[in-house]
């Protein structure tokens, strides 16, 4: 009889259990003749089959709990003991062991009756062979089978929980895995945005303006006068360099830029995070102007920021993120029709996980002069909105 994986405690108690339902059978055989009752040829061999019956049952891997070859081995077990019952009163004691066995093979609608039937029958066999009947007669396999409800549907409460148990340590193990690798990536992110930005608002920026004194120099400057040839070098080594820096910055920016403008990678977001459940939208609105890397950056990691919040905490159905390109300023908005939250409370996009909370957001908008909005209540969704104001001169992404 195989069962399910239980811990090791639960091998010894089948081997009791084995013990147990032989040592009764052999005390049945034994006191049939030592006690003169009748029929004890009969008895011993009756005790036999059982004994041989429940010995091939417990070895047969087709006898699992809940299965019919189960359910049919308890029934030739259950008419075997009914036989020994009439022929020995010795029999009752085998009751125990039965009603563990019914108990762990059968569903518990049909194994609480089966074990309430057993005990009917053991106070029967008292009556059926003119024994003295005393409280004990009842009491006794009554308490015996309320013992062993008690016993195997506790254990089996307790393997539930410990299963319940390893189900999360392992959701845990994975999960602390999964933080730890989100978190490396991270990582690795902020750092190549930091190198951007620091790229472009040092090196990118003093080298463009070195190129436009060297240009106005140049200007200046007589056609055959003796310098003029240095000041055009160096004007070309300047732009050289200018554009090698701005090959750096385009690198060092995020994956979804990399590859298409800011309105492409906003489409992906917003594809990439709709589910059956949630429909995301995006909408352009305006005339689209090439900006800056670190706007782009800002705008994008803000939606991305809203979204996560969006899904991990609104349960919302529904979500839009509009880019808006107006005269002077560039606005994202990223509304959703969640549970929303009330103003006075702790901000619920501030993760102490170290993600792109609202103060995170916060934070990247006033570094380059904007401001970030939220509007919320309970049940009303929420509305983040994040407004830049465009650079004075625009005539590329790495414009100064």
């Amino acid at each position: 009889m195989e069962t399910r994986v239980h811990p090791p405690v639960a091998a010894a108690l089948r081997l009791c259990l084995h013990g147990l339902m032989l040592g009764l059978l052999a005390l049945a055989a034994v006191k049939a003749y030592g006690d003169g009752g009748p029929h004890p040829g009969a008895v011993t061999a009756v005790a036999a089959v059982l004994a041989a019956v429940y010995v091939a049952g417990a070895a047969a891997k087709s006898v699992q709990p809940g299965t019919r070859a189960g359910a049919a081995w308890l029934a030739v077990l259950g008419l075997l003991w009914a036989a020994l019952l009439v022929l020995s009163p010795d029999a009752l004691w085998v009751a125990f062991p039965l009603y563990f066995l019914q108990l762990h093979l059968l569903p518990t609608r049909w194994g609480l009756p089966a074990v309430a039937v057993t005990a009917v029958a053991a106070i029967a066999s008292f009556l059926l062979h003119g024994q003295a009947v005393t409280p004990g007669t009842f009491i006794g396999p009554l308490l015996g089978a309320a013992v062993a409800v008690a016993t195997v549907l506790g254990y089996e409460a307790l393997f539930r929980e410990s299963e319940r148990r390893r189900e999360l340590i392992d959701e845990l193990v994975a999960t602390r895995a999964e933080l730890a690798e989100a978190e490396r990536t991270a990582g690795t992110l902020a750092e190549r945005e930091r190198l951007a930005r620091e790229i472009h608002d040092t090196l990118a920026q003093g080298l463009s303006s070195i190129q436009l004194l060297l240009r106005a120099a140049e200007r200046t400057l007589p056609e055959d006068a003796p310098a003029a040839a240095h000041v055009h070098r160096a004007r070309e080594a300047a732009q050289d360099n200018l554009a090698e820096a701005r090959r750096f910055v385009r690198a060092l920016t995020p994956p979804d830029l990399e590859n298409g403008s800011l309105t492409a990678a906003l489409e992906r977001l917003s594809a990439r995070t709709s589910t059956p459940g949630l429909t995301v939208q995006f909408a352009v609105s305006g005339t689209p102007v090439a900006l800056p890397t670190p706007y782009e950056v800002a705008l994008l990691r803000t939606a991305q920021s809203a979204l996560a919040n969006t899904v991990r905490h609104a349960g919302a159905g529904r979500a839009e993120i509009t880019l808006s390109f107006m005269d002077t300023s560039v606005a994202l908005d990223v509304v959703d029709d969640g549970r929303g939250f009330a103003q006075e409370a702790p901000e619920a996009g501030a993760s102490a996980s170290g993600g792109f909370g609202l103060p995170a957001m916060r934070s990247r908008a006033a570094s380059l002069g904007g401001t970030l909005s939220v509007e919320s209540a309970p049940g009303q969704g929420t509305a983040v909105a994040l407004t830049l104001p465009l650079p004075v001169d625009r005539t590329g992404r790495d414009a100064a």
